[in-house]
């Protein structure tokens, strides 16, 4: 059995008391504090997630627009400097190879911010899709070079703004600035307005040398406000109450962005051809077999990831993602379904373990601010 990886910021856990679990590979905080606890601190006041095990993948080069316009389903020829772009990368059938965030550095110079269990998979796709020289396009796996922090909550701003002498309030949503310097910290920053948890927050980027002391900088900023570190229990709990995807579960290699309900960053009408284009274009039009619906439980139990769902004892899909939802004090599910039985307030079965249980279809996301 390999090792588990570990970001830099490992030994800082131990001394928040975390619990660590095999997360894809990684050695990560599941919790510090307990779940339901650390996901109503991020909804009220505010949370600090270690997301380091993402991968970073640099694409650079006069022929890097052109590159990704071909490879990803957005149009990245929307993006200027300083924003950021939700986008796929799909197989010519429409099944998804990744979900990830593109940021346009200056011209020429993208970062993509890969799932981590995605990074090597993804950088061998590009690699294979690369028809160019090295003086057109460079892409180049740069990941072991950051520490990822994401800092989410109504007081995120507040407490970021402490550290720093950049306005913090004009960078809008989907949008970043670089570098942003920090108290004590010699290392520049992208701070993008981004995450991943339906609250308003920043995803930071910086040097992995400094990302121990950057941790502990923040945390003690925000200490006074309630900040506490957060681990992954309740980054899916967050991410979940207001349907963002997690790929091996509402998206996949069987599973497209169509299904999925994420028409939104697959622009079919850009002028150039990427792949899975015709596939994606033929979904939209004439529509799926299969939708991704949000289900509430009638009957007491909680819907989880694989239980299979029926209609009238006809099979017809399964939960991607399921929960008591702290927010909202409700068992909830994520289910992929028969396109016919998916409208709102459809009563379903759910075969959770020997039982089978009601539940109905109701409208998502499930929690809105």
């Amino acid at each position: 059995m390999s090792e588990l990886k570990r970001t830099p910021l490992y030994p800082e856990y131990e001394k928040s008391g975390a619990k660590t679990i095999d997360f894809g590979g990684w050695d990560l905080p599941v919790q510090f504090s307990g779940i339901k606890h650390e996901h109503n601190v991020t909804r009220t006041k505010a949370g600090l997630f270690d997301v380091s095990h993402m991968g970073e993948i640099a694409i650079k080069g006069p022929k890097s627009l052109d590159f990704l316009q071909k490879v990803v389903t957005n149009d990245v020829s929307k993006l200027v400097p300083k924003r950021a772009q939700y986008t796929f990368m799909c197989y010519e059938d429409g099944g998804t190879v990744d979900d990830f965030l593109i940021y346009m550095l200056e011209e020429n110079n993208y970062l993509l911010v890969v799932n981590a269990a995605n990074t090597e998979k993804d950088y061998d796709w590009l690699i294979k899709q690369n028809n160019y020289n090295n003086d057109e396009l460079i892409i180049e796996d740069v990941s072991k070079n950051y520490v990822q922090l994401a800092l989410q909550g109504p007081k995120a701003e507040e407490i970021l703004q402490t550290l720093t002498d950049t306005n913090l309030s004009e960078i809008k949503f989907f949008r970043f600035e670089n570098p942003v310097y920090f108290s004590s910290l010699e290392a520049g920053a992208i701070v993008s307005r981004t995450g991943y948890t339906g609250e308003d927050g920043f995803e930071i980027y910086i040097d992995q040398h400094s990302g121990r002391d950057f941790w502990n900088l923040i945390l003690q900023a925000g200490k006074d406000k309630g900040l506490e570190p957060i681990g992954l229990g309740a980054r899916d709990t967050l991410r979940f109450e207001v349907n963002l995807p997690l790929y091996g579960q509402e998206l996949s290699r069987d599973i497209s962005p169509i299904e999925a309900g994420l028409k939104f960053a697959v622009k079919v009408n850009k002028p150039v051809d990427f792949i899975g284009k015709e596939a994606l274009k033929k979904q939209i039009e004439e529509g799926t077999n299969r939708k991704l619906i949000g289900i509430e439980m009638i009957d007491k139990g909680i819907p989880r990831t694989g239980y299979e769902v029926y209609y009238n004892n006809e099979k017809i899909g399964y939960i991607t993602s399921g929960t008591q939802s702290p927010s909202l004090q409700k068992n909830i599910g994520l289910a992929l379904v028969n396109s016919e039985f998916t409208e709102e307030g459809t009563e379903l079965v759910v075969q959770v373990r020997k039982r089978k249980l009601k539940a109905v279809v109701i409208k998502t996301p499930f929690y809105k601010k």
